[in-house]
């Protein structure tokens, strides 16, 4: 579990295995580094229309999701938000090339920052800053652009695929210094206790260990992660909610004000504060956010299986 930083080009990884592997990376950089933006774009609504009829066992989850977190919209309005969400999930891909390979003159012509004045004001403290953010679809788009501000350090999943992983840690580390694996928490803290930041998602469904059982949309008892607090009792720390939502122009990377009053120390409380700040940024674009996860699927006692 150690912190991943640019790693050194091998020539392991010109292994015959992972041709069909730099085919891919190849072509998606050439069609980011191309196309303009708009033109990605309606590309990436096509290919994500195209993967709904593909991708059926997804589908199914993401309309399960839509009726169990907003039950307060027709069916009509849910298959509507649902085609958008999978429309945005062909833009992901556009999104994931564009946040790997832009150069930074590029990313930041497309990119308005709102908030970067609580930022300012932490590092003015000299504070540790907990980015708490979700997963929407822009996601890779997020900490890039929040590291063209002020380069952090990013929590996440080793990818087992050598190139995959090779690709993924040198595109995430273009504007931020390093990443964390998402098991490494004692890395996670070291890097709040130096002052730095730290992107963190703590809104899938993770299992029952270090989860409570809080509202999370319509959902009353949805197992949320109980890390997020943990991480913002570090000494000095801000929590900053940070997200990045797709607009008709290009990106809004939002960073809100510090959340008031948390961690109270209380670990449900502390996860229902969470997630309603993560609930309340969803809601301003719901067809960005990833439904396609069972978010839901860990259940209480007695409680069915939900999906």
């Amino acid at each position: 579990m150690q912190d991943s930083r640019i790693p050194p080009f091998s020539l392991a990884l010109l292994h015959p295995r992972y041709a069909l592997n730099w085919l891919g990376l190849g072509l998606l950089w050439l069609l980011v580094t191309l196309l303009p933006w708009r033109m990605q774009m309606a590309l990436g609504r096509g290919l994500g229309r195209l993967s709904m009829r593909i991708l059926g066992s997804r589908v199914k989850i993401a309309r399960r999701n839509l009726e169990l977190a907003l039950p307060e919209l027709s069916e009509q309005e849910r298959e509507q938000t649902l085609k958008a969400n999978f429309e945005s999930v062909g833009c992901a891909v556009f999104e994931t090339g564009m946040a790997w390979f832009w150069p930074h003159w590029r990313m930041r012509a497309i990119t308005r920052m709102e908030g970067t004045e609580h930022v300012d004001a932490a590092l003015a403290k000299g504070q540790g800053m907990l980015l708490l953010s979700a997963h929407f679809l822009t996601l890779e788009l997020n900490a890039r652009q929040f590291g063209l501000y002020r380069p952090g350090v990013g929590v996440y999943r080793p990818n087992t695929n050598a190139v995959l992983e090779y690709a993924q840690v040198q595109g995430r580390c273009r504007s931020n210094k390093y990443l964390v694996n998402r098991l490494n928490i004692k890395g996670m803290l070291k890097a709040l206790r130096q002052g730095d930041a730290l992107w963190y998602a703590p809104d899938h469904d993770y299992g029952r260990h270090a989860s409570v059982f809080v509202p999370f949309f319509a959902v009353e008892e949805a197992a949320t992660i109980t890390g997020t607090a943990t991480l913002a009792r570090v000494k000095n720390t801000v929590t900053l909610p940070c997200f990045t939502l797709r607009e008709k122009d290009g990106y809004r990377l939002l960073i809100q004000p510090p959340i008031d009053n948390f961690p109270v120390g209380n670990d449900h409380t502390d996860a229902i504060t969470s997630n309603k700040v993560i609930e309340d940024a969803i809601r301003l674009a719901p067809e960005q956010y990833m439904w396609l996860h069972r978010r839901f699927k860990t259940t209480p006692e007695g409680v069915p299986y939900r999906y």
